[in-house]
């Protein structure tokens, strides 16, 4: 694992856009400011294993960062996408565990890192951050419940549109023709996603380039008629009227 560096210049901005320090004052931020060590990775490194000790928790400043891990059958499962402004390796705010998945950069990332010991005594000094972490993790927590049934209960069709449109609000980037997920993102990644094989990932994605709804390329993916993956995500009635986008 590479080293921790000093950060080099304020990040006050990005702390203040963390959900995890949501609410503090700005002598509060200062005082988080000072305890935090950037870290610079590039694109495949990675933060952490799964299975390291869980020594630090992650602001991410720049980039974006896969979460997965390797079940027992030794089948990976990608759990989140990490965004700027997004805690990763939350475990570490609890002490002795180790870290259940991997921490993976999908391009050149930055991020704010503060060890177990100083989080914890952050939350002790300001229990708001407290909260925030435990609203977060309720986040997540909800976030795997409604994937869990998602799989359990949805055909592939609507989780694959459910999943690019989770994404789309993530990263999304409005361009000439759509709205491009703005991450490098395979057909693979896609169907770890969302619980399914690459096979039936390419064909769901092939039959949409052919009606127009989408374009992919070499690991892009661009929306181009939203509203459509919206119908088929939701299982409107054509013409139906939502309200997600």
């Amino acid at each position: 694992m590479l080293p921790l560096n000093a950060a080099p210049q304020p990040q006050s901005e990005h702390l203040q856009h963390a959900g995890l320090f949501r609410g503090l004052a700005l002598p509060a931020l200062a005082e988080v400011e000072q305890l935090a060590r950037q870290r610079a990775i590039q694109s495949d490194a990675f933060f952490f294993h799964q299975g390291d000790p869980a020594t630090t928790l992650y602001v991410l400043v720049q980039g974006r960062v896969r979460i997965a891990q390797v079940t027992p059958e030794g089948q990976q499962v990608i759990l989140h996408i990490i965004s700027p402004g997004e805690i990763f390796g939350g475990i570490a705010a609890l002490g002795d565990a180790s870290y259940p998945a991997s921490a993976e950069a999908l391009e050149a990332s930055i991020a704010l890192a503060w060890e177990s010991e100083s989080i914890a005594g952050l939350m002790e000094e300001y229990p708001r951050i407290a909260l925030n972490a435990l609203r977060l993790l309720a986040g997540r927590y909800q976030e795997m419940q409604d994937r869990y049934r998602e799989l359990a209960t949805e055909r592939v069709e609507r989780r694959v549109a459910r999943t690019l449109l989770r994404l789309l609000r993530q990263t999304g980037r409005k361009v000439e023709n759509g709205v491009l997920i703005d991450f490098p993102l395979s057909r693979e990644d896609l169907a770890e996603l969302t619980g399914t094989t690459l096979y039936t990932v390419s064909r769901i994605l092939s039959r949409w380039e052919k009606d127009g709804l989408v374009e992919t390329g070499r690991q892009r993916v661009l929306i181009r008629i939203p509203h459509k993956l919206v119908v088929i995500a939701e299982d409107l009635l054509p013409g139906q009227p939502s309200d997600i986008l």
